[in-house]
């Protein structure tokens, strides 16, 4: 069976025929036509009038054609290099946190802007190289489209795939090897960013260490029998101010954290600590008027008025930074949860589902506040893993 012939898609009026008087071919003579064939059809059937067509470098090679693709393979490059620059950023830049004047402080505040402007240009490089591209090496083309309604039938499918592959075989990108390298290198270094971005926090095993992991024990949880108590932080970690049951007023709030004999002389220790994301629990000391519900099995968690939370917030793990003592509740400023400090730390508004952690409390003959034992759940937000 042989294709139709092209005179079959075009008229020597230049007009487009009414597409109802149209040869439509079928499956196995779209099957036989070639990609030029196809596009000619396409045209016709879409209402394209291709009113004006040139190459940008009709004879290939010349300098000015190197000089264009120097610049776009340029663009290409520096993506390629902003990118294996996230990468290594990413993965090696010191993050931890660090206090302003303390060593490496610089390197911490550096490390979000770093990513942000190396993986920025990465994805500018892209942008950029494809813009020069398109304006400095494509043909230029000026077509005319009516404009149709309705889902595309197969030969309108099948003519506008070929459209694209001429697309492709015009822009003459295969034999810009320069440009195909560099644009090659920049997709994939920038996809590899990506990824790295998206699954980095996956590549560290959580529960290598059982029920002894990260996401299940805090720094609250007491090692050999030794009393962890209550500390404040003025800004210097190494100034341990331990905190006692008559240094609240009814109505107030403080922020506090684990503390241990043995860290005295550890400083850089004491300075993990009081970083820690799950170190940080409010204590907040109630009214005597205020009525108090308990939740079951921790009724004697608090101290008197006394009672300790983790200011880890059970929906994203935003800080809840904010006590109202009139109404009593707690609040994360992230996403407007609130929770009733009087009635176990319950969410009473906004997102979050789960009360926030309530810590057991006592204390010793000094009459200082300590740790009974570690949280009897995970701090924060939910994980696939949890159990309570």
């Amino acid at each position: 069976m042989s294709a139709p012939s092209e005179s079959q898609y075009s008229d020597q009026a230049g007009t487009q025929p009414d597409r109802n008087e149209m040869h439509i071919p079928s499956d196995a003579e779209l099957a036989e036509m070639s990609t030029d064939d196809l596009v000619r059809l396409g045209n016709r059937i879409d209402d394209i009038e291709i009113v004006s067509s040139r190459e940008r470098f009709p004879v290939p090679g010349t300098r000015a054609e190197k000089r264009a693709e120097r610049q776009v393979a340029g663009w290409f490059i520096l993506s390629a290099i902003m990118g294996l620059a996230f990468i290594v950023i990413f993965i090696a830049w010191p993050w931890e946190y660090r206090s302003p004047g303390e060593e490496g402080a610089l390197l911490y505040v550096l490390y979000t802007p770093l990513i942000g402007t190396t993986l920025g240009l990465a994805v500018l490089g892209v942008g950029m190289g494809v813009i020069a591209y398109s304006k400095k090496l494509l043909p230029e083309d000026l077509a005319i489209q009516q404009r149709h309604d309705g889902r595309s039938s197969e030969v309108d499918r099948a003519t506008a795939a070929a459209r694209l592959v001429q697309t492709g075989q015009q822009s003459g990108l295969a034999r810009r090897k320069l440009i195909f390298r560099s644009l090659g290198a920049a997709g994939g270094i920038m996809t590899a960013g990506i990824a790295v971005a998206a699954f980095g926090g996956l590549v560290k095993n959580p529960w290598k260490e059982g029920d002894e992991s990260p996401l299940l024990v805090t720094d609250w949880k007491s090692e050999n029998g030794e009393r962890v108590y209550l500390r404040k932080n003025n800004g210097d970690a190494e100034d341990v101010v331990l905190v006692r049951a008559g240094d609240l007023e009814p109505g107030s709030m403080e922020t506090v954290f684990p503390f241990k004999e043995s860290d005295r002389e550890d400083p850089e220790h004491l300075k993990e600590v009081v970083r820690s994301s799950d170190s940080p629990v409010m204590l907040i000391r109630l009214r005597p008027y205020v009525t108090v519900i308990k939740r079951e099995g921790q009724e004697d968690f608090n101290y008197g008025s006394l009672f300790a939370y983790s200011k880890i917030c059970s929906h994203m793990g935003c800080p809840t930074s904010l006590y109202e003592d009139q109404t009593n509740r707690i609040l994360c400023p992230c996403h407007q949860s609130q929770f009733q400090a009087n009635e176990y730390a319950r969410p009473v508004f906004g997102p979050a589902a789960r009360p926030l952690a309530q810590l057991p409390i006592a204390v010793d003959d000094q009459g200082y506040l300590y740790a009974r034992s570690d949280f009897i759940e995970p701090v924060g937000p939910g994980f696939w893993e949890r159990r309570s």
